[in-house]
């Protein structure tokens, strides 16, 4: 038995508990007077990991900022499209990349990775995943790619961190050279 099938008979549903949880937030909610725009027109765009929990790493409250997530917290199109909404419609102009050490995405190899979907399969994904090996190298990267995009127009406030798993400081990382 693959150790995938393995796990997936292990799994245990989380919805049902989730839902009964939000009955408990649900009586306690205050937050119905929030703006659609975020209060520090901020927009963090941060890996899906469940070790960090942006608002409370960063001091944040509901409503502060937008936070975009994904796998490695890499600039994807999709994540340019949802910046471009929050700068142009929901009024941000401050990003903030965080990547993080230990991250998933420095242990697959994205050639494999897509080999392995397309034996399975029968067909390869057309997106790329964005694997990458040091999350400094990863967080310059990225900010040279808002930095490139015509569709942001707001990119005087763009800042790189990798958050540490083991002791939960975030370290700055500077950008590219614009020149």
């Amino acid at each position: 038995m693959s150790d995938q099938r393995a796990e997936s008979e292990s799994f245990e549903p989380s919805a049902d508990e989730l839902v009964r949880r939000n009955s408990t937030f649900a009586a306690r909610f205050r937050d119905a007077d929030l703006q659609v725009m975020p209060l520090r027109h901020l927009a963090i765009v941060a890996c899906m990991d469940s070790r960090m929990d942006v608002f409370e790493m960063l001091g944040l409250g509901h409503g502060e900022a937008h936070i975009i997530r994904n796998a490695g917290g890499v600039i994807t199109d999709d994540i340019i499209r949802s910046l471009c909404l929050s700068q142009r419609k929901l009024g941000t102009r401050e990003i903030i990349l965080i990547h993080h050490t230990d991250c998933g995405l420095q242990r697959v190899s994205e050639d494999e990775f897509k080999a392995e979907l397309e034996a399975e399969l029968g067909v390869k994904p057309w997106w790329a995943l964005e694997s990458f090996t040091d999350p400094y190298v990863d967080v310059r990267q990225s900010i040279h790619r808002l930095h490139l995009t015509p569709f942001l127009p707001f990119k005087e406030h763009i800042r790189g961190f990798v958050y540490d798993v083991t002791d939960g400081r975030l370290h700055e990382v500077a950008g590219p050279d614009p020149s």
